[in-house]
């Protein structure tokens, strides 16, 4: 058996009588308020055999790896996973920044993190989208992990941790019902994740500032991945950010923004409107989209939104910053819903490319330019 290790944060309420030690968590937000953050780990047991198989698999044009797959195996096995959340100590109604004695659950984790980026381990932080209760999200993010680490393409040196932020999506197959409620549980998340954003913020600059002191830096880098909803999650956290940032530009805290499947309005970044400033948090971002997502046209059609940006990927594309790029899916995209693409063959093996420093242009990649425009691209 293998045992999968995952750290998380979460607004979700806990299930159970520990709060540090939960069941699981569920649908509805922190008893403590929609922007109360738990920050822990877990390790769940799961098949070699089972999860090699999900590895190692043919998908036709899409190519080696059945994330989709691999992910609903491991959603059964995280229902016995072992959850240990970060304790806290706080003063109710004292800003933590105002307690002496404040025990902070993010910082321990954040800590573990560094520990852990000092063995060449970068992280990439993973918020999915509707209709995900927490035992699928745990195995969204675990089969995750493992993809990227066993993509044929990866660096053998290089190794990849994720974190995954879960939110309470209701998990509930009610497809008009649910998205509303998602919807409206999303941009409340946002802040929630704005939040932890900041205090990852706060706590790189402390490291940066000990470092003046002679302590090292591992060197290694943050990612940011956003899966369909997830995205609408991230516009409303940069809000929150922008709130709490002094000076013009928002803090670059990653190295690569991956926007997959995003389910947002397709002019979203354009100026003026609701991510406009990404480009700000990241080195490069990169949105993944596909003309044939089912979702993308449920979500146009059925909940009255407007063309979505994981379509036909962006409205104007000439007016995208050009630390994005977009990238064309639809060529290489198999199944029935044709959503989730992101975590099985040859996309999942691009976004590591991007993760291990291949540039855009790289012959080695499985893309070409699809117009004049040299950061418009679509997979082969």
């Amino acid at each position: 058996m293998a045992k999968i290790a995952l750290y998380y944060a979460t607004n979700r309420n806990h299930l159970g009588k520990d709060r540090w030690n939960p069941d699981a968590y569920g649908k509805k937000f922190s008893d403590d308020g929609m922007e109360n953050l738990r920050f822990g780990y877990l390790t769940l047991e799961a098949d070699d055999a089972a999860v090699n198989k999900h590895l190692k698999k043919k998908l036709k044009s899409a190519g080696t790896g059945d994330g989709e797959g691999l992910a609903d195996y491991l959603a059964e096995c995280a229902k016995t996973a072992k959850i240990q959340a970060y304790e806290e100590k706080l003063a109710p109604g004292i800003a933590d920044t105002a307690q002496d004695k404040a025990k902070l659950g993010s910082l321990d984790m954040f800590a573990d993190l560094k520990t852990d980026m000092e063995k060449s381990t970068d992280v990439l932080i993973y918020i999915h989208g509707f209709n995900v209760s927490w035992h699928d999200a745990v195995g969204s993010a675990c089969a995750l992990q493992l993809m990227l680490n066993s993509s044929p393409l990866a660096d053998p040196k290089q190794r990849v941790l994720v974190v995954l932020f879960t939110w309470p999506s209701d998990g509930m197959a009610l497809p008009f019902a649910s998205y509303k409620s998602d919807r409206s549980e999303a941009a409340g998340s946002g802040y929630a994740v704005g939040r932890g954003l900041l205090k990852v913020r706060d706590f790189v600059a402390d490291l940066r500032d000990r470092a003046k002191g002679g302590e090292k830096l591992c060197g290694q880098d943050m990612h940011l991945l956003c899966h369909s909803m997830g995205n609408f999650l991230l516009q409303h956290a940069i809000t929150r950010i922008d709130q709490f940032t002094p000076g013009d530009a928002l803090p670059r805290l990653f190295e690569h923004i991956f926007l997959c499947a995003p389910d947002v309005d397709d002019n979203v970044l354009e100026t003026g409107n609701g991510m406009s400033r990404v480009h700000e948090m990241a080195r490069s971002v990169t949105i993944y989209h596909n003309r044939g997502d089912v979702a993308m046209v449920v979500s146009d059609f059925t909940k009255g939104n407007p063309e979505r940006l994981g379509g036909s990927g962006a409205a104007r594309p000439s007016l995208l910053h050009n630390k994005v790029h977009q990238v064309d899916c639809t060529p290489i995209v198999t199944g029935m819903v044709e959503h989730s693409y992101y975590m099985s063959g040859h996309t999942n093996a691009d976004i590591r490319q991007s993760i291990d420093g291949v540039t855009h242009d790289d012959p080695s990649r499985r893309r070409s330019r699809d117009t004049n425009l040299a950061n418009v691209w679509r997979m082969k």
